[in-house]
C-alpha cells in the first residue's frame, strides 16, 4: 500500500537527497518550484532531466541509473504512463544499489500496478501527493 498517513509522510521527509525526475529548468512550473523549494529547505536535489545540462545550480543527468551520488527519494514530474519505466529504473537501482528506497508521483501523477510492484522490492511508494506541499504541512 502507498504511505498515505502523516506518520509515514513524515518519516520520508527525513531525507537528505532527492532527484527529480522531469525537474524542468523553467521558473513557474512546479517541476523546477517544487525543486527549488526543497533545494532551499536542505535537501540535495539532483535534476534527472536528459534536456538539460543543469537545473538549479546541480548538473543533470539523463536518467536515475546514471546518478552518482546516493539516492533517497525518486520525485516524479512525468505523466503517468511514464511511470512504469521509471519504476522500473528505480526498482533496479534500488536491487543493485541499495539506495532510492522512495518513489514519490507527484500531485497528479499515478500507476498502481507500477507501484505495487516497487512495493515488492522494498520501496516506499506515495502517489498523488506534492513533495513541497507535504513538507509544507508537515514541517513547514
Amino acid at each position: 500500500m502507498p504511505v498515505t498517513d502523516d506518520a509515514g509522510l513524515d518519516r520520508l521527509l527525513d531525507a537528505e537527497t532527492i532527484a527529480v525526475v522531469g525537474c524542468s529548468t523553467t521558473p513557474g512550473k512546479a517541476a523546477h518550484d517544487v525543486p527549488a523549494y526543497l533545494q532551499d529547505r536542505g535537501y540535495r536535489v539532483i535534476p534527472v532531466n536528459p534536456f538539460a545540462d543543469e537545473v538549479l545550480g546541480e548538473p543533470a543527468y539523463d536518467a536515475v541509473g546514471d546518478v552518482e551520488e546516493e539516492i533517497d527519494i525518486v520525485d516524479v514530474f512525468r505523466p503517468s504512463e511514464e511511470v512504469p519505466e521509471i519504476a522500473e529504473a528505480v526498482r533496479e537501482r534500488h536491487a543493485s544499489r541499495g539506495d532510492a528506497g522512495t518513489l514519490w508521483l507527484q500531485l497528479g501523477i499515478s500507476h498502481d500496478e507500477a507501484a505495487a510492484a516497487a512495493e515488492e522490492d522494498g520501496i516506499d511508494v506515495v502517489q498523488d501527493r506534492c513533495l513541497k506541499v507535504e513538507h509544507g504541512r508537515l514541517r513547514g
